[in-house]
């Protein structure tokens, strides 16, 4: 019987300094960020187009975090400067990622800001980069004979489309390129952000 309680205190006093170390004390120091002046809170189409981001897994290729120059070679890559946490006031959850089998994100409306590059990305990758191992995302569109007023005709290079066809985003395509360029955080860092971060 002794042996059990022992269990139950130590599994106790585990669940509690792993609560203590992961929730409150991060809290404590995060509690209060705020949102840099030159973020903008995401757009209609941007939070539809985040939703889209999420349930087609980018996450898992794809990171929005610039680390920092004294480790890594982000900056040089022309990913931006290194990320803070103020620049995700707005993102819930936030969407870091772990893995970089496809280039960050947390700049890429400022790198491509051209939707239509987007669009023709999301349709057929090999379209922009030859090289590129993204999988197309061709439910997103749609393949028709003649576009019907307001469609939004993506321009397909000949060997990635059907002769006498045309490819029409649908709406979850250009809300997702909404979000992507959107992802842009060049505005000034608050120096209190800077300090705080040992920059």
């Amino acid at each position: 019987m002794i042996r059990l309680w022992v269990i139950v205190i130590g599994a106790v006093a585990f669940m509690t300094f792993a609560l203590a170390m992961l929730v409150i004390v991060p809290k404590a120091m995060l509690g209060e960020v705020r949102a840099p002046d030159g973020l903008v809170p995401y757009s209609e189409a941007a939070l539809r187009g985040r939703a889209v981001y999420v349930a087609n897994g980018c996450i898992y290729c794809h990171s929005q975090q610039v680390r920092d120059a004294s480790f890594t070679n982000d900056e040089r890559r022309g990913w931006g400067r290194p990320s803070l946490p103020a620049d995700y006031f707005y993102d819930n959850p936030h969407l870091l990622g772990t893995s970089r089998t496809g280039p960050d994100l947390f700049n890429v409306g400022v790198r491509l800001p051209d939707i239509n590059w987007h669009l023709l990305h999301l349709y057929q990758p090999r379209a922009v980069a030859p090289w590129s191992i993204m999988p197309a995302f061709g439910y997103l569109f749609a393949v028709k004979d003649t576009p019907l007023p307001g469609d939004r005709v993506i321009a397909v290079p000949a060997n990635y489309r059907t002769v006498g066809k045309v490819v029409v985003a649908k709406s979850a395509a250009i809300d997702l390129a909404s979000y992507l360029i959107g992802l842009r955080h060049t505005y000034q860092v608050p120096a209190s952000a800077n300090e705080s971060h040992g920059h």
